[in-house]
């Protein structure tokens, strides 16, 4: 019996291993494309978690919530924090602190 508990806990340890991995593969996806379409760099193109619990998803299932942290630059001389909120794999949540940045091209008022 303590045989099969611990092959359980091993498998329970190999997939959270595995999620936690494709969780912060989202969160990087997401903070790039973010910084890119504000205009600004995602300084050492990594993110690193913050906080991570339990919360209840829309369909009712717990679900893990991680909140990564990273850091941008708009001018390339300063370092500015954003974030990312993780629902299970969904981004929920995407913040980028007030700077600088260039404006998209089709926000642009005028001619």
């Amino acid at each position: 019996m303590l045989e099969i508990a611990t092959v359980i806990f091993l498998m329970s340890l190999a997939w959270f291993w595995f999620d936690s991995l494709r969780a912060r593969e989202s969160a990087v996806s997401a903070a790039r494309l973010a910084c890119d379409a504000d205009g600004v760099q995602l300084l050492d193109d990594t993110v690193a978690l913050s906080a991570f619990g339990l919360r209840r998803s829309e369909r009712g299932w717990l679900t893990l919530r991680r909140i990564y942290r990273f850091e941008f630059s708009d001018t390339g001389n300063n370092r500015l924090d954003g974030s990312v909120t993780l629902l299970g794999a969904s981004v929920q949540a995407l913040y980028l602190a007030p700077h600088g940045g260039s404006v998209p091209p089709r926000l642009h008022a005028g001619p």
